[in-house]
């Protein structure tokens, strides 16, 4: 390929590979970049490893509920090094098959640090490429620390990589990463702490279930601290010293290690988006909501690096990559569909939630029928131990039509999907209470729910 393209994509995640394979297989002359292997956070730093070490976690829950009832857990443990070396089985292999199917499709891979030298114009590691068009898909960062010892904190990827659990662990605050990896550690032994600013941790999680949620981490062992902030980390002796402040009281905790699960930031820092004048925040490159840069109209955003009003999911950021392609492929200013997509802590069990929340249900003006039912006590519960688990499904009174489903409970990270389709169809709650289900199964359970 010569240095001259019809579309150039930042970053090799779900988003720019997704829009790579299809303007590829249009047969436009596309290259794709990346600093860091290809297959992005999900695939190789994010939901998909998290979740086959969630595996171990569950496997463990589940064989201590079930003690008393026919199952005897016994010495039954967690093998982290084993578990590490499953998940590798999956991630290694990723950058290979990306790169082998971008290939296939026409795509030109590069590898190295990307920043734009003019408005239509980047350089990569000294090498100097021309292109119709962008699309930047460089994902997310972790949110820079501003405590004294900041330095000494490990990211998400880090803990994904750990090859031993240290026992005691400390996870800077209360959102997806710190609750979804201090149940895992909980479960392989570890002694975790989640250390939150906020009252109200998975702040866009139903309130009610996540108090659930929290209880049932305290159970296994998962500390919570509200209201607190870091003010310091200190190492001493190859462990950990956090010094916190609640209020007015200080006081300090010994770690073995600092986790931040504190949020992320549109990792677009050093891109040199000024240079192709590309306006940008923390949040992502401003765009119209067709995905077009406002100040640069050869350059596309998708996924962590636009600032739009999708969710920070992989299942969104292949939707506006793909949004994004079509779009530079008809000339065209289709805007994405963020209707019916739920989002799940993949905790043990799991709080999963899509539509509105309660309070944005009454402030947008519906009359809402709250549909609230503890099924701790049903049958798939009981089946295998689980006492803790409920639903809030919220129909709109003057039509019967879904705004929202928040599900907290074993396989419910499932479940969510029906309400998700339901209110992207805008079925009424009858409707969905329809469905005939499979018997005895977790999803026979929806229509009494409604």
């Amino acid at each position: 390929m010569s240095e001259d393209c019809d579309l150039i994509v930042i970053g090799a995640g779900m988003a720019g590979v997704a829009a790579a394979n299809k303007c590829g297989a249009a047969g436009w002359r596309v290259a794709i970049v990346d600093a860091l292997p290809y297959g992005g956070t999900c695939a190789l730093r994010g939901c998909d490893p998290k979740k086959i070490l969630r595996r171990g976690a569950e496997i463990m829950d589940a064989a201590r509920l079930m003690q008393g009832k026919g199952i005897d857990p016994g010495d039954l443990s967690i093998n982290w090094a084993d578990l590490m070396a499953h998940k590798r089985g999956f991630t290694d292999p990723v950058p290979d098959k990306m790169e082998k199917g971008l290939s296939g499709n026409g795509v030109e891979t590069l590898h190295g640090a990307a920043r734009f030298t003019g408005d239509n114009t980047l350089e990569v590691d000294g090498t100097a490429y021309q292109s119709e068009r962008f699309l930047v898909a460089a994902g997310a960062m972790p949110r820079p620390l501003n405590f004294t010892g900041a330095d000494l904190v490990i990211d998400s990827t880090d803990f994904l990589n750990l090859e031993a659990l240290p026992k005691r662990i400390l996870f800077i605050g209360g959102g997806f990463v710190s609750f979804e990896f201090a149940h895992i550690a909980a479960r392989a032994g570890a002694n975790p702490i989640i250390v939150d600013r906020g009252a109200r941790p998975l702040r866009g999680f139903d309130p009610d279930l996540v108090e659930m949620l929290i209880e049932r981490g305290t159970g296994i062992g998962v500390v919570l601290m509200r209201e607190t902030k870091i003010v310091s980390v200190a190492e001493t002796n190859g462990a950990f010293t956090v010094e916190v402040k609640s209020g007015d009281q200080t006081r300090t905790i010994e770690t073995d290690l600092v986790v931040h699960g504190a949020g992320r930031v549109a990792a677009l820092a050093d891109l040199s988006l000024e240079t192709a004048k590309v306006d940008y925040s923390d949040k992502g490159i401003v765009v119209a909501p067709h995905l077009q840069s406002t100040t640069n109209s050869t350059v596309f955003a998708a996924g962590d690096s636009a600032d739009t009003d999708g969710m920070p999911l992989t299942p969104v950021a292949v939707i506006e990559g793909k949004v994004a392609a079509s779009n530079m492929l008809k000339d065209a200013q289709t805007t994405p569909d963020y209707a019916g997509i739920p989002t799940a802590v993949f905790t043990v069990p799991e709080v999963a939630r899509v539509g509105m929340l309660e309070s944005e249900a009454r402030d947008a003006g519906h009359d809402v029928d709250v549909r609230f039912t503890d099924t701790s006590g049903w049958y798939s519960n009981y089946r295998i131990g689980e006492t803790s688990a409920a639903a809030k499904i919220l129909v709109d009174r003057s039509n019967g039509k879904i705004l929202g489903a928040h599900l907290f409970g074993p396989e419910y990270g499932e479940l969510i999907n029906f309400f998700g389709l339901a209110i992207k169809l805008g079925l009424a709650a009858k409707q969905l209470k329809s469905m005939t289900a499979a018997y005895p199964s977790v999803g026979s359970d929806l229509g009494s729910l409604l």
